[in-house]
């Protein structure tokens, strides 16, 4: 059973997302602010956080900065109410794996939760299943068995989703993937996100790795991305 962390300040929205879980199999955890959900992300080391945006002592953007810069890739499906582009593209730059507007449909919000449960369980058992392959690319070393990235010889911080990115790209040198299929490759099928979503990770990736002059991943205009 897969245990859910909802932090969320309304009383309302955690009562209904708990009921809904539950009545789906799931455990469910609530914090009614980012302190106590902070808390409770070491404590319950939930499998996934439903991390609202405007909380109260600590908001969500914190939050979610908090834990990847302190390596815990949880998957967090982030819950918001501003519907400005420049808010969702924040949420993801800081490492979330989903988000979904309010008000939002139960259904929907199931679905999303099951996609992003699934695919992590789905990578983290591929990993394993895999004899310590390395990818090595002009200076960059990608550990797939220790799922560790290091650029000349340095460790490079990676989000989960950034490390799946990276490495199926890795994996598939040279050829060119449209955003389309990256979404299905590296976020799942019924991943309910946009196309939005796969430019925010590689700029962030491209950040982190230096690669300004598209070193390592090229944009091929009007089509999407490779790895040289």
């Amino acid at each position: 059973m897969s245990k859910i962390l909802i932090i969320e300040d309304e009383p309302n929205i955690r009562e209904l997302v708990k009921y809904n879980l539950e009545a789906n199999g799931y455990e469910a955890v609530e914090a009614e602010d980012g302190n106590i959900g902070m808390t409770k992300i070491y404590t319950e080391k939930p499998d996934l956080v439903l991390l609202d945006i405007m909380l109260p002592k600590k908001d969500g953007y914190e939050i979610c900065r908090e834990m990847r810069s302190e390596g815990n890739n949880t998957p967090i499906i982030m819950l918001t109410a501003k519907t400005e582009e420049v808010d969702k593209v924040l949420g993801l730059e800081f490492g979330a794996d989903d988000y979904i507007p309010k008000p939002f449909g139960v259904r929907e919000l199931m679905a999303r939760i099951k996609a992003v449960l699934r695919r992590y369980d789905i990578s983290e058992a591929a990993a394993a299943s895999e004899v310590s392959p390395i990818v090595n690319v002009d200076g960059l070393r990608i550990d797939f068995d220790r799922r560790e990235v290091t650029l000349e010889g340095k460790n490079v911080d990676l989000t989960f989703k950034e490390f799946e990115l990276l490495g199926f790209l890795a994996k598939n040198r040279g050829h060119v993937f449209t955003r389309d299929e990256l979404l299905d490759k590296v976020w799942g099928i019924d991943y309910a996100g946009e196309t939005r979503t796969v430019d925010v990770h590689i700029r962030y990736l491209r950040k982190k790795l230096g690669d300004n002059d598209e070193r390592f991943i090229e944009t091929i205009r009007g089509k999407g991305y490779r790895m040289r």
